[in-house]
């Protein structure tokens, strides 16, 4: 592959810059420094580190006015000092992570999953994220709200269990109550699952009481667990949670947990039926009635993004609006295998009050070029998604740097946040495959009109002097 066009210089120091007053607040979980603007976190899963193939690192980005520069980021791995643990070999420390004010600070923190080795808390402070705590046994897609509704922030935290074979393992799983001391003890331990739920579901698909009849209890859930997304789709004041879980026999089934003051109970959402591979998954309030909504991409089988908009009942499949890129006022033409929404995020970039998707489009093929993907902003309305002002980008468009290659899947991942403080939510778009697996990521501006491409940037892992050959830099954003 040709290479990309990307910052170069010698970036060896990690400098926070000088603080200053940005003109909109961002979400505390964002900001690890508290200077008012978000920071995007990178995560490079398959890098070798210490010699170790696949052990993994995350870049933090700090954003500021100008939004985010390869001078101003931090490198966190099992060989970070600090950082609990060694690197080891196919670790793939930072495949997931998440981000939440766990110690009630006021710095957002960052919780980095590290496979069976556990996870690692990093705390924030005035000079950015700084430290470690060991979570053992919980390495997997932790996930970071107020799943209870006392207004301080939960962990959701899943272990590291093998995907594979016809049947699902049952993961171990705990919801430790905020706040969380830097010593890595939660105000309490919960049932992760409401005791008259305790897993919900035998294998025939019956209800459980009580445990019985059920193989998995409040401290288990079935299924290994990849990814996981946090709103509220009741309006009821506490998170819920939706995620994707291998179902054995190689499929994979999206799962919504409702919030609760002792644990979650289930509720439905798009792909609660059994799915060929796992689907980019959002959570935001698309139509502005002030319950979230559930946005869900192709998943393998389907090749359409379903909305499933959020109520007092939470998402049900009657209030469902299905769609592809054959909705009137989206650029291109929709075709088998494009997986539009491979990649979600949900946000309001424009800030007319309604959440607008970010959708990947991996394997959109470009002219001629095969798999070279793209991405599309599509607007929310109060009437949910109409397709109207949708804009799509990729490496070809003018203003994006790079150009389009076959199989690069720009927008295998996405991520929408403030990083320049103008009260519009940015673009992070990744394409883990550029540059032969090395990877890359591009910002593009949010502005009252949606994205633009002025002052576009891109950048890849040796433009932030991180462990570059097949790190597949990008592999997760938030």
């Amino acid at each position: 592959m040709a290479t990309v066009v990307l910052l170069t210089g010698g970036l060896t120091a990690w400098s926070l810059g000088p603080a200053s007053a940005a003109p909109a607040s961002v979400d505390v979980a964002d900001d690890f420094n508290g200077d008012g603007y978000a920071d995007l976190v990178i995560g490079a899963p398959n890098a070798t580190v210490s010699g170790k193939a696949k052990a993994g690192y995350v870049a933090v980005m700090y954003g500021s006015k100008s939004g985010v520069a390869t001078t101003r980021k931090k490198l966190v791995s099992r060989s970070t000092s600090g950082v609990p643990g060694s690197a080891t070999t196919n670790q793939r420390f930072g495949s997931t992570f998440t981000k939440g004010d766990l110690d009630r600070d006021g710095y957002g923190d960052l919780v980095i999953a590290g496979g069976t080795a556990g996870s690692v808390i990093v705390w924030g402070s005035a000079s950015g994220l700084t430290g470690g705590t060991s979570i053992a046994g919980f390495g997997a897609a932790p996930q970071a709200g107020d799943f209870d509704g006392d207004g301080k922030t939960d962990l959701a935290l899943f272990s590291a269990q093998s995907v594979g074979g016809d049947d699902p393992e049952g993961a171990p799983a705990a919801l430790w109550k905020g706040p969380i001391s830097r010593a890595g003890k939660p105000t309490a331990v919960l049932n992760l699952l409401d005791k008259s739920l305790w897993w919900g579901w035998d294998e025939d698909g019956a209800s459980c009481a009580s445990g019985g009849g059920c193989e998995d209890g409040p401290s288990s859930i079935t299924g290994p667990v990849v990814s996981g997304q946090v709103g509220d789709v009741n309006g009821d004041g506490r998170d819920d949670l939706v995620q994707w879980h291998y179902t054995g026999d190689g499929t994979w089934g999206n799962r919504l947990l409702l919030g609760g003051a002792s644990g979650f109970t289930r509720g439905w959402v798009p792909g609660d039926d059994v799915s060929r591979d796992p689907a980019g998954t959002g959570m935001g309030d698309v139509n502005g009635d002030g319950y979230d909504d559930v946005v869900v991409g192709a998943d393998g089988w389907s090749d359409q993004v379903r909305v499933a908009y959020g109520s007092p009942t939470g998402p049900s499949e009657a209030n469902t609006q299905i769609f592809d890129q054959d909705l009137p006022g989206f650029p291109g033409a929709q075709e088998d295998g494009d997986l539009v929404g491979s990649a979600v995020s949900v946000a309001d970039v424009t800030g007319d009050g309604y959440a607008d998707l970010a959708l990947g489009i991996a394997y959109e093929d470009i002219g001629g070029i095969v798999n070279a993907g793209s991405v599309a902003l599509v607007r929310g309305t109060a009437s949910g998604i109409t397709g109207t002002g949708t804009q799509v980008f990729h490496q070809n468009t003018a203003g994006v740097p790079g150009v389009a290659e076959n199989d690069d899947k720009f927008g295998a991942t996405t991520a929408l946040l403030d990083v320049n403080g103008n009260g519009h939510p940015d673009l992070a778009a990744g394409a883990p495959a550029e540059n032969s697996d090395n990877g890359a990521v591009w910002i593009l501006p949010g502005t009252t009109t949606g994205l633009t491409t002025t002052s576009a940037l891109a950048f890849g892992p040796g433009d932030v002097s991180g462990p570059a050959t097949d790190a597949m830099f990008g592999a997760a954003l938030r």
